[in-house]
């Protein structure tokens, strides 16, 4: 990547004629915990060596100038009291940053950013979040504010619920910014504490294989399940009035209930608490360096998210049972809200390269479709990059 970061350098410098700062904002995958962060519960993400580099630096001139390489793309609009979307999508994350900034009371002069990557984007690896979170670190960084990297996280999430409009948690923003080289980060979604849990077996490389299937239903799905969680807490909480959310419900609680509620919603309760206590379960593996229980519990997450979440869709069940069948496969399932995007793969060193020939031409055959293969590994999360750090032009 050290010529595509040059790239971006000369691009920013060609444009902005300044010197600049450099943030690498990383990408991130979900290891186990799947639709657990709306109930009170537990994930268990890590920053990944997928991410996207911005160079930056404040100007004089009151407006904000960005510039997408992947996109070839340029935007750049006044820095006005009252921002508006950009009608082009990728500027609204940059600037819903700068609006909660504001809503805190952080007031930057106008700045330039020139960004890129290697972060496959509407793969589910939260490219968004990693933009998010780099434009955050980098204004930081240029105009001295001491912001902790969990309120940063706080602050990149409610620019995209808020600006942007899409209703997401804060893992996302929290793994790319919180990221520990190899280390996954177990968090709990109420405190939002959080461990870090060795993941350092140099046998193991993290396999994403992208279905090539798009999400159109996760949304309204999404609120489907939402509302069925709900639902579960509130038959439950008539026999515990302590139960705030299915974080707190036990499975003979769930069982003790299930006469009161329709089974749609008594499987979509048994699979949450269930992958909520898998994430607790797969710490202790790996804090045992045992990563073939932790695969286990990566197949019977899939299986409970096809079965009774019913959150998948035929090409990523397709994946897992290839994935299942190749030499080398510790553990596979979908990861991301479901209905697309991709699945996530613990596979041994040796054996990654077979397995992404066998993935591809299976896939293919039985869904007549392309399936991308993206090989990472666990990095450290948002951060400067000391060697490129070059002084501001006097602002």
């Amino acid at each position: 990547m050290e010529e595509f970061i040059k790239k971006i350098k000369r691009e920013f410098k060609t444009r902005f004629q300044s010197d600049f700062v450099v943030i690498k904002a990383p990408g991130r995958v979900n290891l186990i915990g799947e639709h657990t962060d709306y109930n009170d519960g537990f994930v268990l993400p890590a920053a990944i060596d997928k991410a996207i580099w911005l160079v930056m630096n404040l100007n004089d001139t009151g407006r904000i100038r960005l510039f997408s390489v992947d996109m070839n793309e340029e935007y750049s609009v006044e820095l006005s009291p009252n921002l508006e979307k950009s009608g082009m999508g990728w500027p609204d994350y940059i600037l819903g940053v700068v609006d909660q900034l504001r809503k805190h009371g952080m007031n930057s002069v106008g700045f330039d950013c020139v960004f890129g990557g290697n972060v496959p984007i509407g793969a589910g690896l939260s490219s968004s979040a990693a933009l998010e979170g780099g434009v955050l670190y980098g204004l930081a960084e240029l105009n001295g504010w001491e912001i902790s990297l969990m309120e940063m996280a706080q602050i990149a999430q409610k620019a995209e619920n808020e600006f942007v409009g899409v209703q997401c948690g804060i893992m996302d923003q929290f793994a790319s910014l919180n990221g520990k080289e190899a280390h996954a980060l177990k968090l709990d979604c109420r405190t939002l504490e959080f461990e870090k849990v060795p993941f350092r077996d140099p046998k193991l490389k993290i396999v994403l294989c992208d279905t090539g299937v798009r999400r159109e239903l996760a949304g309204s799905e999404y609120n489907i399940r939402r509302a069925q969680c709900e639902r579960g807490v509130s038959i439950i909480q008539k026999s515990y009035p302590q139960v705030r959310k299915l974080r707190d419900v036990t499975m003979d609680m769930l069982y003790e209930n299930r006469s009161e509620m329709d089974e749609v919603v008594f499987r979509r309760c048994k699979f949450v608490i269930e992958e909520n206590q898998r994430v607790l379960d797969s710490c202790d593996d790996l804090e045992r360096d045992d990563i073939q229980a932790f695969g286990q519990r990566m197949f019977k997450s899939h299986d409970g998210l096809q079965h009774d979440y019913e959150v998948s869709c035929k090409e990523l069940d397709i994946l897992v049972d290839i994935a299942k069948d190749v030499d080398g496969t510790i553990g596979s399932r979908m990861m991301g809200g479901g209905f697309g995007g991709c699945t996530i793969n613990l596979v041994r060193t040796d054996s990654v390269e077979l397995f992404a020939d066998i993935v591809k031409e299976k896939y293919r055959q039985q869904t007549g479709k392309v399936a991308s293969v993206y090989v990472t590994t666990i990095s450290e999360g948002t951060h400067l990059l000391k060697h490129d750090v070059h002084t501001p032009n006097g602002l």
